[in-house]
């Protein structure tokens, strides 16, 4: 009997490990499916021909219908009939083995490495108070960002990085593979944001190339998304061919105001010091001259995909690399190939003169496909049941005496308690008195649960889910003077869950999953105790009453809402807290001719 998994807290171990150096291949007879299973229905065609083949040969060319039998022995030679025999038995052996073979036979899984493009981009924003003009509806900022989020999900490899700047520079995000973070953080950017007004791109030029040194990436790609460049130099003085610097042009020549609403002065504009309306404009052959003396290009914003496609495309002096980076996925071993071994005696023989057997084999794709729950044992496709959330079906198919606990998870997960507990009495491990505690609990049966609680503490002192399961029956029962009738209002630390993490594999031996609790109320508490205080009194209640736990579930929803969660507060006095940290240092200086858009 296969041993029953301590569920309370254990990790998935994943098959593949990585030892010594040498791939570890672990090998598991159950498991052995097909990875292609279609190609098993090429095992009847090849059976049909081989016995139509015989049949016809058994006419003897169809004169054993004419000819009188004795006869015919006579006319026809000896060999004549049973020369051709092995020639069909030996097309159907060969149909069968190459059916075989394609569908792809494996029990065991290879770990592979994953490999990532060191290729990077560092996209540099402007968010300086031009961007605010609405010459390109909405506006320019509101563009840009779109025009950056079609260019991450247009690539989908490679590390992506982002720096904004006005009148000083901030990272963003450092290099990352992880898109939807840059995008989360790209939407919180505007220009009314930024500490220091103005617009310098050589502080941002200088940050980008920063992140490119401590990623120790020797070459890459910096893009600048703006709508003016005030002074050629602050760019062009850091170009080199590995890292060449690309331009996005924001806006139109013709240009438009600059609105304030941002400074609660709704329909004013911004004007300069003789009273007139600043008209920020595109000045599109100072930014492509930026563009080519940088090593880069330069691209006006397009309704398509044309110019941030033009744009990715920017040459880079080396060919990109890939590196092995410390994630990994199991994939199954294909041992079809084998096969072809033995196919090579047929082979030979098809050299024999006036023989000629043509195989034609098709090369299919080596992943699994939605198929192979048909080749999966019953207890695994319980416990894919079990992981899908349909508990009474992984119950009935948990019928085979072995998998006793495990049908004994999938009752307590349809609220069939009572079948939960027959289960779980087989189990003498500490873990099998704890599930089978939390079961009585669901009964109502406190006495008894606390009972089964103790048997697992005697086994196992440092059970903590026991220990405060256990006291909290104890309680219940001091606070109501609850009998054994008497369900508890408070469940119990379930560990009886089945595992719906990524790490927990589907196709894997139940006797070889360790299934984590998902919910630890004791860590739950412990996570609120440094929260608002009210809210953590509420916690450390023991609800009595529908009417309480309600109150307990609004108060908590009520906290949990004050919990902001717009990164645009947080890059704010981020970038104050960096821009006052170089004030102090003397790393900021002031031009008196800078201009504040």
């Amino acid at each position: 009997m296969a041993s029953w998994p301590d569920i309370g807290g254990s990790s998935w171990r994943n098959s593949g490990e990585e030892k010594s150096g040498r791939t570890v291949i672990e090998f598991d007879l159950a498991a052995f499916h097909f990875l292609r299973p279609w190609w098993l229905l090429g095992i009847a065609p090849g059976v049909w021909m081989a016995l139509r083949y015989l049949r016809r040969l058994g006419g003897s060319n169809g004169w054993s219908g004419r000819i009188e039998p004795a006869l015919l022995e006579v006319l026809l030679e000896g060999s004549a009939q049973g020369h051709n025999r092995p020639i069909a038995a030996l097309l159907g052996t060969v149909l069968v083995i190459a059916s075989l073979g394609i569908a792809g036979p494996t029990f065991a899984r290879l770990p592979q490495p994953v490999e990532q493009h060191t290729e990077a981009l560092v996209v540099v924003l402007d968010l300086s108070l031009s961007m605010l003009v609405g010459d390109t509806p909405p506006s320019r900022i509101v563009r840009a960002r779109h025009k950056i989020i079609d260019l991450l999900n247009l690539q989908n490899e490679g590390f992506v990085g982002l720096v904004a700047y006005a009148g000083d520079a901030h990272i963003v995000s450092p290099l990352t593979d992880d898109r939807h973070t840059v995008i989360n953080l790209l939407n919180a950017l505007s220009p009314e944001m930024m500490p220091v007004l103005g617009s310098r791109p050589e502080n941002a030029i200088v940050q980008a190339h920063k992140l490119l040194a401590n990623a120790g990436l020797s070459q890459g790609r910096i893009l600048l998304v703006t709508d003016g460049i005030e002074r050629i130099s602050d760019v062009t003085r850091h170009a080199t061919r590995d890292i060449p610097i690309s331009i996005l042009g924001i806006g139109t020549e013709q240009g438009a105001p600059i609105p304030l609403d941002f400074a609660n002065q709704a329909g004013q504009v911004l004007r300069d010091d003789q009273g007139r309306p600043v008209i920020a404009r595109l000045d599109i052959e100072r930014l492509q001259t930026v563009a080519e003396l940088c090593h880069g290009r330069y691209a006006d914003l397009a309704i398509t995909d044309a110019d941030i496609r033009y744009l990715a495309g920017t040459p880079l002096p080396g060919p990109a690399e890939t590196i092995a980076i410390e994630r990994q996925f199991d994939t199954w071993a294909d041992i079809g190939y084998w096969f072809a071994l033995a196919l090579l005696p047929f082979a030979l023989f098809a050299f024999r003169r006036g023989v000629l057997v043509c195989l034609v084999l098709a090369a299919a794709p080596a992943d699994a496909n939605g198929w192979d729950d048909l080749w999966q044992r019953p207890d695994q496709q319980a416990f894919r049941a079990l992981q899908q959330g349909e508990p009474e079906r992984a119950a009935s198919l948990l019928v085979d005496p072995r998998w006793r606990q495990w049908r004994g998870v999938a009752n307590y997960r349809s609220d069939q308690f009572e079948d939960a507990e027959r289960a779980f009495v087989t189990d003498p491990s500490a873990t099998g008195h704890y599930n089978r505690g939390n079961a009585l609990a669901r009964q109502g049966k406190i006495d008894r649960a606390i009972q089964a609680y103790d048997q697992a503490l005697a086994l196992r002192p440092e059970h903590e889910d026991a220990a405060f399961n256990k006291a909290l029956l104890e309680r219940q029962q001091q606070s109501s003077g609850a009998s054994q009738g008497n369900p508890p209002e408070g469940n119990p630390q379930d560990s009886a869950t089945a595992d719906d993490s990524p790490g927990a594999p589907q196709n894997a031996d139940p006797s070889a999953a360790d299934e984590p609790q998902p919910q630890d109320e004791e860590g739950e508490r412990s996570q609120s105790d440094g929260a608002d205080e009210p809210a953590a009194q509420l916690a450390e209640q023991d609800p009595q009453t529908a009417q309480e736990r309600d109150e307990l579930d609004d108060a908590m929803e009520q906290w949990l809402r004050r919990v902001p969660d717009d990164p645009g507060g947080l890059l704010r006095r981020k970038f104050q807290y960096e821009t006052n940290q170089r004030l102090r240092r003397g790393e900021y200086q002031s031009r008196q001719d800078e201009r504040i858009w």
